[in-house]
């Protein structure tokens, strides 16, 4: 019996009112809009819902791949024989204390700065905009305009392999796209609380819009992308290395640099997994001669 077979059985006894969807077109859950199917894909609703789908999943031998909102990943043309658990229902921020927010994993990192501007709380109006979920947003330490998560996050709590644990900032390991869940792939984020400070609403109100109005003179948001496609080099930034190595416009398939910000790989239409990864290797082969900067993805590749 193959592992579809059992879990779907196991899932039907166990989890029967459990969102359970079989080859799943990846392309509806990525901001990139491409991805072939994943064998089973599951929406829980609750932490209690997604633990439950994890021991049973990892019994049955399956694959586990957990997917927030999908804005900085991309997907397989050939799709991939694995579960992808997608967190976005589970979305509840609730207000802890006077300055304290804890958002579960599912929430969006947009809706939190909405939230904590409306309770007057001040810290993070960066994340207006950024288009990522809580629990993908702490494992990146998410970040803009000179703010990151880390400036603010208080606590994770994560599932293990070996149980639930809450982790307080100084055991997160954030730095710069980095956490301690990018060297721990097997754990995911259930939850966080974020500590904030008194702010004024009209002056939180008016740097969130300030933020925004920056993004869409400065970034091709009409386009399917995954934001920023590449880390910052140390000392550098990656778009303008590869606007003057002159790589705007671009074009592999339906993959293309962008005209408007150098740093993002958009697809024009009809763009494969394929297109986008012979774009980014020419991108990194051409800056590479040219500068001797060795351009990383910040976007998470499924293999």
């Amino acid at each position: 019996m193959s592992w579809k077979t059992a879990l779907d059985q196991r899932i039907g006894d166990g989890l029967p009112r459990l969102t359970w969807l079989r080859d799943e077109p990846l392309s509806r859950h990525c901001s990139f809009r491409v991805g072939g199917p994943a064998a089973r894909m599951a929406l829980p609703t609750t932490a209690e819902e997604l633990i439950a789908l994890d021991g049973l999943a990892r019994e049955s031998g399956a694959r586990l791949i957990y997917l927030g909102n999908g804005t900085n990943v991309l997907f397989p043309d050939e799709g991939i024989d694995a579960v992808v658990v997608v967190t976005t229902e589970m979305k509840d921020i609730r207000r802890e204390d006077d300055a304290s927010l804890v958002a579960d994993a599912g929430a969006s990192l947009s809706r939190l700065a909405t939230e904590a501007w409306r309770a007057g709380l001040t810290g993070l109006e960066f994340a207006h905009g950024i288009p990522g979920s809580v629990g993908g947003g702490v494992v990146m330490n998410a970040g803009a305009y000179d703010g990151s998560l880390a400036d603010v996050l208080d606590e994770a709590t994560a599932l293990f392999p070996d149980g639930v644990r809450t982790l307080k900032r100084d055991e997160l390991k954030l730095a710069y796209r980095h956490s301690l869940f990018t060297e721990r792939p097997e754990a995911v984020v259930l939850r966080a609380r974020f500590t904030l400070r008194r702010g004024d609403g009209a002056a939180i109100r008016a740097r969130m819009d300030e933020l925004m109005a920056r993004r869409k003179a400065s970034q091709p948001l009409e386009y399917p992308s995954a934001g920023s496609f590449f880390k910052r080099p140390a000392g550098q930034y990656a778009g303008r290395l590869i606007e003057e190595c002159k790589l705007k416009g671009t074009r592999v398939g339906g993959a293309e640099v962008s005209e408007k910000h150098a740093g993002f790989l958009i697809n024009r239409g009809g763009a494969t997994c394929a297109d986008v990864l012979a774009l980014m290797e020419q991108i990194q082969k051409t800056v590479f001669s040219a500068t001797g900067v060795t351009l990383e993805p910040e976007v998470r590749i499924v293999r």
